[in-house]
């Protein structure tokens, strides 16, 4: 081993200033910069000047090479060299400005020991970049990162097994659910000629939800969810054959679709909750979020095949087909509930039997205006702003004097941008207040615009960034709100937003249904906008003003595993300093 630069035969410094002898020279690994570690490598000087004594020859050979391999690191590293010179010399009690004859020797004398402290130049291996995962975020490249990484984990809730198969049998059911709600709405419109009627069917179709909705929250935080799911899918198949048999055979009536539509309602009470609640013991609190936008996503990517194929079902061999279709689909998740392995779920603790249950999940709302103000907003604009099937069915018989092809159309080019909403939901890391705002208050101005369309193309178009943004506001708060809540509560809490995102159907509907009949299918769709963008800026300038407001991006407290809650900033006290902590 090369002793370094310098004389061999000058001596050793002073027992006192030497580090004790090892056998051996230890090196650290490099920092996160490529650099070896200051101190990370101990020497043998003493042993060193021994082996130069006994062997000048090759001792001159090795302080040749050695004064080689430190020119090159000087030039490689002379802040470093400099500053670990001045250290040195600190250390040692040097502080004369101009050296002298012993302390020129002690310089030497150390000069043969400093190098042998640190590993050669040549033996060092190269600055290598850190790996991404430990690296520190570099200017110019954390941008391409996170890029790469949100492509990469977008749909990384598939890799589950148990996920995979409700995912897949969601797909199948989605495609006829779609078709019967387009088949449904078509009847209705042909056998009572009227757009109040269709707005019945919605009303009786959402009306349990409105009345049993939080039962049915108290029913799934109570019982297996994958059990109640066999018993919901099931009931709603045998709906779908049932109104199918009668529609093929010609016997059906309007108070048929209406009954149908009640049963379906029924089943919905627990269904719904129970499927947005299972979702967290299939993937885990980690890819909640992931889960729940690319639910969202297969929900409106089947919106884009099942009105379509509705459309073309009807034109040619009647809507009872479609209603068939429905029925069989639900084959497809009752299957992917059977495969699925009970070990692989994520176990949740479930709600005891006790009184006061649904006074409880209100005071749990009541209490968190993170979950509050989102869910007033969501009932505004799904009791007001989402009477779609009133009406483009509408649009498509009166205003444009098409049939049902355009009206399966406008749910078609709606559906595209639902799924760019669901999408883009699903790369966002964090679901935030703002998006939820924005999206709201755009998907409002959408609606007035296109009410106002004077061409049908344009009526069209704009399908597609009102459904991008409905979506953007869905997905948006029903993310956050199963992230900010317990999981002993999710059920409660859930059945609470879909009661009135979708119970408020029934209200909203028949009025909506009415202002389209006595005043037009625009003046209509302008109220439902008016009110969607009024309640957006309401309910923004309030949480503005609550201020502190923060949703968090795991779950709740450590319940299943996630992040710790984020705290709410309170205002600065008199005294405190800047650094006290938050409460």
């Amino acid at each position: 081993m090369s002793t370094g630069p310098g004389t061999p035969s000058v001596p050793a410094p002073p027992p006192t200033h030497e580090p004790p002898p090892t056998p051996a020279v230890l090196e650290a690994p490099p920092d996160t910069d490529g650099r070896p570690n200051e101190g990370s490598a101990i020497a043998l000087p003493r042993a060193a000047d021994l082996s130069a004594a006994a062997h000048p020859a090759s001792a001159s050979a090795r302080a040749s090479s050695a004064r080689a391999s430190s020119a090159r690191a000087s030039s490689a590293r002379p802040a470093s060299a400099s500053a670990q010179s001045a250290s040195a010399h600190s250390a040692a009690g040097g502080s004369a400005l101009i050296p002298g004859p012993a302390s020129r020797a002690a310089a030497r004398a150390r000069s043969t020991a400093a190098p042998a402290a640190a590993p050669p130049p040549a033996a060092a291996p190269p600055p290598a970049a850190a790996p991404p995962s430990a690296a520190a975020p570099q200017p110019g490249g954390s941008s391409a990162v996170s890029a790469e990484g949100a492509r990469v984990s977008m749909f990384r809730s598939l890799r589950v097994r148990n996920y995979r198969l409700f995912f897949v049998g969601q797909v199948v059911s989605n495609i006829g659910t779609w078709m019967q709600r387009i088949a449904q709405d078509w009847l209705v419109l042909s056998l009572a000629g009227s757009s109040t009627a269709v707005g019945v069917t919605m009303a009786l179709q959402f009306l349990p939800m409105l009345l049993f909705g939080l039962y049915g929250g108290v029913l799934v935080d109570r019982f297996p969810k994958r059990r109640l799911l066999f018993v919901t899918q099931t009931s709603m198949a045998v709906t779908g054959l049932a109104l199918a048999a009668l529609t093929i055979s010609g016997q059906v009536q309007v108070w048929h679709v209406y009954v149908a539509a009640f049963a379906v309602g029924m089943a919905t009470v627990v269904d719904n909750p129970a499927r947005q609640s299972f979702v967290s013991e299939m993937v885990g609190p980690d890819q909640l979020q992931n889960a729940v936008s690319l639910n969202s996503a297969n929900f409106q990517s089947a919106r884009l095949v099942g009105p379509a194929v509705a459309g073309v079902l009807i034109t040619t061999v009647g809507t009872g087909w479609a209603f068939l279709y429905n029925g069989l689909s639900f084959v497809a998740p009752i299957i992917g509930l059977l495969l699925m392995r009970s070990g692989d779920l994520h176990p949740v603790r479930r709600a005891p039997r006790a009184k006061g249950q649904l006074r409880e999940g209100l005071r749990y709302v009541a209490g968190r205006p993170e979950l509050l103000w989102p869910i007033v907003l969501v009932g505004f604009i799904g009791t007001f702003g989402f009477n779609f099937p009133v009406w483009l069915s509408a649009y498509a018989d009166d205003v444009f004097h098409a049939d049902a092809g355009s009206y399966s159309l406008f749910n078609t080019l709606m559906a595209v941008g639902s799924v760019a909403g669901a999408l883009l939901a699903a790369r966002r890391g964090t679901a935030r207040l703002h998006v939820l705002i924005g999206g709201a208050l755009a998907f409002g101005l959408l609606e007035i615009v296109a009410a106002l369309a004077p061409e049908y193309w344009i009526f069209a178009l704009l399908m597609v960034p009102i459904g991008m943004f409905g979506l953007t506001v869905n997905v948006t708060a029903n993310t956050a709100i199963q992230m900010n809540t317990d999981p002993v509560m999710r059920g409660r809490v859930m059945a609470l937003y879909m009661m009135v995102f979708l119970g408020g159907t029934p209200l909203g509907a028949p009025i909506a249904g009415w202002v389209t009949d006595a005043y037009g299918a625009r003046t209509g769709f302008v109220a439902g906008g008016v009110v969607s963008t009024v309640a957006a800026v309401t309910v923004g300038l309030v949480l503005a003003r609550a201020g502190g407001v923060r949703w968090r991006s795991a779950g709740v407290g450590g319940a299943e595993g996630g992040a710790a809650p984020r705290r709410r900033r309170l205002p600065r006290r008199r005294g405190l300093s800047r650094r006290s902590p938050r409460h």
